[in-house]
Order: structure tokens, then C-alpha cells, then sequence
């Protein structure tokens, strides 16, 4: 395989070569009256008119003109209460997704739960076990951090199947900035018990989720949060309070938090024996595969997506590591025989959607786009017969192969191996 790494990042298309080679420059006398327009434009219709009044709506909404700009449904679901929804990766333009876009996944429906009636138990292995309001919490000392949320089951199609859009194949994933307490903090003053290993984190929804965490992760950067993109959390994601575990499983990130419970050993949830599990080929199931490993896809252009004609493009998308921080992102315009070296936007964070970008000119000739992350750790994203080859075929959960999408002669993308 041909890499041109050595060779540094491609040059980028100049603006002079993007304007003359897309077309947009507007030459006197290519339309009936475009020199005359060009210095004497016709006023448009919102410069006539008075604009709606301030506070109105009081809390703010998106243009009527991205209205298509939704969450849709993951497919297969059985019900509307143990289900999930996708955010349009497709449609953002930076790290943070709108709380109103944010995936979901639920279990038992989403429960109303009125904040000054919520509590958080601390107690198990601890020397003064706590019972903390709301407002107790909110008295702490806080921080905010960005960070990426996935479900390990992201992606999870791309086993079997391959899904035509990058809503469906990859909208289980968002990054938002997270407010809230260090859970080191509380623990710090519980005063945890010599022997402790794990917690149980259990949600006060209508499931009563429960997932055994790793001490260690609880002291190192987990949080507890009440405010996501600077307001309080929405209901569907967890309000009033909720665990954030970076870089973990999107299933271990317990919302509606009410209880904490340390003890020697993990619990044997049913969210970690049964499910969340990874079946390998031998027949054994890896448990407690927590780390969302480095992963990466293009956004723009994806599946369902069609190009205008030949011309300057911009490939644009996103990747992440629950590692770290992403150290490179390689783009292939040839399905993969040879890479050329992405250009990531500030700033590059660690365990958070980081973007990536590449100027490139299609020719009007069929291809394949890929795109691959390298964290800092030195992880590099696996291809697909290289992901399959450890795991098999069999697993539902942390897939996470380079993805590629095939451009038509018509500009019409879809899936590599569709």
C-alpha cells in the first residue's frame, strides 16, 4: 500500500480555483441583466417588511427552512418506549450537537422527574454514607468539559449489513459541553471503604438501569451532571442528573442517577451479563468492553447525498477516541490504497468529536472515500477484514472499521459494499 504521509498534507484548492472551477463567479453578460444586477440588486422581500417581535417564541427555534433538520427513529425498535433515535451527523457544522439533536436511547421511556424531589444516595462500602439534594449538588464546586457520548451499539448495522445514510449507520454518537460536580469529589467525601473496586451507578427511570463501573474510572474523570450545552439537561438525557463516564459506553453513562453503591466485586447487571456484551468466535463473551475505540467518518459527502457535477468539493467529518485525543485523520479517494493526510479543526480535545476536512476535485469518475483516525495513544482505526479477523462475525457491539462511501459517474453516494 502506497502512503503519501511522508509527503505532508495536500494542498489545499485556492479560493481563485474554487470560484473559477465551481462556476460562481457571475460574469457580466452570462445572464440577461447580470452587469446591471451585479451593481443594482433587487431589494429582497425581508427588507420590506417588519420582522417577527422580540420573544417570539421565548425560547428560541431554528429557521422554519431547517425544519427537515431531526432526529429520526433507529430501525427495528420494538417499541416507542425501549427504543432509540439518531441525531443527522450529516446536517451539523462543528463538534457540538444542539441539545434538540442529541441521540437517545431509552429503556423504559422517559421519566418526569421534578428536581427538588430528586436525591443521590451514596452509600455500600463507605465510611458516611450521603443522601444529596439537587441544590446540595449544585452548591459544589463544578466544571465543564467537552466531550463525545456513542452507544457501543453505534454503528452496529455495519456487521451485518450496510445502512445507506450516515444518519442511520453512525447517529447513535453526539458531543456536547458537560456541567457538573467530579464525582471524585463526592466520593472524596464519603469516604470510600479499603477494598472498594467497583460502584453500581442506577438510574430512577421506569428500568431502573444499573451498571457496575470500574472505581478507578469514577475518580479518574467521571462526572455527575446537571447542565449539557448550557442549560439544565433535557429530559431524554437524563434530567436532573446523570453520570458522564468519558470515552465509556453510552449504557454505562446512567441517566436519572439516584444511587451509588460501592462494593469488592462488579454487580452482574443484566446491562452487563446479558447484554452489552461481546460475542467473540470462540463462543466466549467479552464483558465490561467499556473504551469506545477510535473511530472516524465522513459527513459530507455521504450516503444519499448526491454531487452537483464535477468541481471543488469540501469532504468533511468527524472523529473521536475514548482513548484521547485524535492525533490524525487519513482520507483515501481510492478505497483505500493510498492516504493523504486531513486537515483538523481547533480544538482537538480529548475524548471529543474533533473535525476533519479535505478540499479535493472530483473528476466526474467513480470512486471510494474513506477516512481513517490515529489517536495519541497510537491507535490507528482498523479496516474492516482487520476488525473481523479479532472479533468474527457474530458481535453486535463496538464496531468500529473504516467506513467508506462509493461516489457514482452521477454523483450519487452510497455505501462501499452496497
Amino acid at each position: 500500500m502506497r502512503d503519501k504521509r511522508s509527503g505532508g498534507p495536500p494542498q489545499p484548492v485556492t479560493r481563485r480555483a474554487f470560484w473559477s472551477r465551481s462556476g460562481a463567479l457571475l460574469m457580466a453578460g452570462a445572464l440577461p441583466g447580470a452587469a446591471q444586477s451585479a451593481v443594482d440588486p433587487e431589494l429582497p422581500e425581508s427588507m420590506r417588511v417588519q420582522g417577527r417581535p422580540v420573544l417570539s417564541p421565548p425560547y428560541g427555534q431554528p429557521s422554519v427552512h431547517e425544519a427537515d433538520v431531526v432526529r429520526s427513529v433507529f430501525p427495528g425498535t420494538p417499541t416507542a418506549l425501549s427504543a432509540a433515535s439518531l441525531t443527522p451527523l450529516h446536517r451539523l457544522h462543528g463538534i457540538v450537537t444542539p441539545n434538540g439533536l442529541v441521540f437517545e436511547r431509552h429503556h423504559a421511556g422517559v421519566p418526569d422527574i421534578a428536581p427538588e424531589r430528586h436525591r443521590l444516595l451514596v452509600h455500600g462500602m463507605v465510611e458516611r454514607p450521603l443522601l444529596l439534594t439537587m441544590d446540595d449538588l449544585l452548591r459544589l464546586p463544578a466544571v465543564s468539559r467537552f466531550h463525545f457520548l456513542e452507544c457501543s451499539g453505534n454503528t452496529q448495522l455495519e456487521w451485518k449489513r450496510p445502512a445507506e445514510t450516515v444518519q442511520r449507520s453512525h447517529g447513535l454518537l453526539s458531543c456536547c459541553e458537560w456541567t457538573g460536580v467530579p464525582l471524585s469529589t463526592v466520593l472524596d467525601e464519603v469516604d470510600v471503604a479499603p477494598g472498594a473496586a467497583w460502584l453500581l451507578a442506577e438510574g430512577a427511570d421506569a428500568a431502573a438501569m444499573t451498571r457496575s463501573i470500574p472505581l478507578e474510572k469514577a475518580f479518574d474523570d467521571a462526572l455527575l451532571v446537571y447542565a449539557q450545552n448550557g442549560e439544565m439537561l433535557r429530559p431524554e438525557q437524563g434530567y436532573p442528573l446523570r453520570l458522564l463516564l468519558p470515552g465509556f459506553e453510552g449504557n454505562a453513562n446512567v441517566k436519572w442517577l439516584h444511587r451509588i453503591k460501592l462494593a469488592r466485586e462488579p454487580f452482574m447487571t443484566r446491562e452487563e451479563t446479558s447484554k452489552y456484551t461481546d460475542l467473540m468466535p470462540d463462543g466466549t463473551a467479552r464483558q465490561f468492553t467499556f473504551m469506545m475505540e477510535a473511530k472516524s467518518v465522513i459527513v459530507r459527502p455521504a450516503g444519499g447525498q448526491k454531487l452537483r457535477g464535477p468541481g471543488v468539493y469540501e469532504i468533511f467529518g468527524f472523529a473521536w477516541s475514548g482513548r484521547g485525543r485524535i492525533r490524525r485523520v487519513d482520507v483515501s479517494l481510492d478505497g483505500g490504497r493510498t492516504w493523504e493526510i486531513a486537515r483538523l479543526d481547533q480544538p482537538v480535545l480529548p475524548k471529543c468529536l474533533t473535525a476533519f476536512r479535505m478540499s479535493w476535485q472530483w473528476n466526474g469518475a467513480p470512486l471510494v472515500v474513506q477516512s481513517r483516525a490515529v489517536d495519541d495513544t497510537g491507535y490507528v482505526q482498523p479496516t474492516r477484514d482487520e476488525l473481523m479477523a479479532v472479533r468474527g462475525a457474530n458481535s453486535y457491539y463496538h464496531y468500529n472499521a473504516i467506513h467508506g462511501w462509493k461516489i457514482g459517474i452521477d454523483g450519487a453516494v452510497t455505501h462501499a459494499r452496497a
